[in-house]
């Protein structure tokens, strides 16, 4: 079994001086290699980099052992999906044709290098962020740690399975439709997805850039509360960048209303184990001091139809446009007729939609007036990649049923761990609520975890004991 990277676990390693950068990258590079998985990097920072950086964090602790204090993710290693740009290693989206350099790190990594994060690589994703299955890649199928059969979820797949894997400590993935939040489900990690424009989106390729914003995977809730504190930053030079609104961002309560719907709005397509799963989830929240409201999915339903149903697919064109244009069959066939499909709408179709989203958005505003939060799960069931290949389309729209209305409904979610189907396949569900609840929802989902008591990741490690609250560690 490799050695847990569960931040707070390594943040008292660090501190306690029984581990150094360089001791820690040396065992990364060991686990990279013995996973082998070519499909789960598109490009890696080379070993000799890596090691440079790790002795250069050290040598700053020699020197002033304040440093590893100082530094919230000192020593971390971790990667980035391969649509977010790092200076000097090429950005493909999953697309060779597409790939170019970049000049400069997307502000969002930059914060985290600046905290003392070590960046391992570029992970692989579905086609231009395109998909929930993680399939859609020319550069291979990232292997699912649990079932080389089933998928590993996208479009951040390769950004999930380091995670599980325990090759990184955390990863930076993206989240248009449900790829911050799917993949966790299906890798047993916890997938934040905050609240749009806190975590800056520049140097970030496009999938829909009104709805898309930067996720975070880690093994808890309490290290994706970690990593946000780090990456969230008002960047002013991105145009839907966010301040915080602190009237807007309440602590949840040890006593609590949370809505599940009733099971006539649930599907789980056929999988009796995942509505199993579900319904012990809804016993855990209530243990944790929820009372649980029956609330309808209509308005939820009704609202994540328009993301591919509706105009919004249009805006996928805008960052491929010069590609279909001058080199279409560079794009994979199930990915340029989703973009393409974009086309057949209308002006007058865009402002019908954004109509029938406003009275749909009001419809659940008033559904949060009498909850704290929504659970759901992230996603009813998981395909075997053979499925999938054989109906990409029909089944991927099933794993977005309870993921593709967030965004458009600017709403925060937390995707966690819940329990595993008698053939050892993880189950997920998502806590939903409000924009700007993000740490709430993360202080609940710690307490969710440390009520479940599941393994983290595949590795089989257990919540340290140095947990404390979403952010904190008890120790150090």
């Amino acid at each position: 079994m490799r050695e847990s990277l569960e931040i707070a676990s390594l943040r008292t390693r660090f501190l306690a001086r029984t581990i150094s950068a360089a001791m820690l990258i040396d065992q990364v590079l060991t686990g990279i290699r013995d996973w082998d998985d070519p499909a789960l990097w598109i490009s890696c920072t080379s070993k000799n980099a890596v090691r440079d950086r790790a002795r250069e964090l050290d040598a700053l602790a020699l020197a002033d052992p304040s440093v590893i204090e100082r530094m919230t993710l000192f020593g971390i290693p971790f990667a980035v999906k391969d649509n977010i740009d790092v200076a000097g290693m090429p950005t493909t989206a999953g697309c060779p044709a597409f790939a170019y350099t970049p000049g400069e790190t997307a502000p969002v990594v930059a914060r985290l290098l600046a905290a003392g994060a070590i960046l391992l690589g570029k992970t692989n994703l579905d086609q231009f962020a395109t998909g929930l299955v993680g399939t859609r890649s020319p550069y291979g199928v990232p292997r699912n740690p649990f079932d080389a059969r089933f998928i590993p979820g996208g479009s951040s797949s390769g950004s999930a399975v380091a995670v599980a894997a325990g090759l990184v400590a955390f990863t930076l993935g993206t989240d248009t439709a449900g790829s911050g939040r799917v993949p966790a489900a299906f890798n047993n990690i916890v997938g934040l997805k905050p609240t749009r424009g806190l975590l800056s989106a520049r140097g970030v390729v496009p999938a829909c850039r009104s709805l898309d914003c930067v996720s975070i995977f880690g093994l808890t809730a309490d290290d994706a509360s970690v990593v946000f504190d780090v990456a969230a930053g008002f960047d002013p030079d991105d145009p839907l960048a966010r301040m915080p609104n602190a009237a807007a961002a309440p602590s949840f309560a040890q006593r609590f209303r949370f809505g599940a719907p009733p099971g006539s709005d649930l599907e789980f397509f056929g999988d009796e184990e995942a509505a199993r799963l579900f319904t012990a989830a809804i016993g855990v929240l209530e243990e944790a001091g929820g009372t649980r409201v029956e609330t309808s999915f209509a308005p939820f339903r009704d609202a994540g139809r328009l993301l591919y149903e509706g105009p919004w697919v249009a805006e996928r064109l805008h960052a491929t446009e010069a590609l279909l244009r001058e080199d279409p069959a560079a794009m994979l066939p199930v990915t340029r007729s989703i973009i393409e499909s974009g086309r057949r709408y209308s002006a007058l179709e865009v402002y019908r939609a954004q109509y029938e989203l406003t009275a749909l958005r009001r419809a659940t505003e008033q559904v949060f007036e009498a909850l704290d939060l929504l659970l759901l799960p992230t996603a009813g069931t998981i395909y075997q990649t053979a499925a999938i290949a054989a109906e990409p389309l029909c089944l991927n729209t099933n794993l977005g049923r309870y993921t593709n209305f967030v965004n458009l409904l600017d709403l925060a979610a937390i995707a966690l761990p819940a329990g595993f189907t008698n053939t050892g396949l993880p189950f997920g569900i998502s806590l939903i609520a409000p924009a700007f609840t993000d740490r709430a929802l993360m202080k609940m989902g710690s307490r969710y975890q440390k009520l479940t008591r599941l393994p983290l990741g595949a590795n089989g490690h257990q919540l340290s004991a140095t947990t404390g609250s979403a952010g904190t560690t008890t120790s150090g």
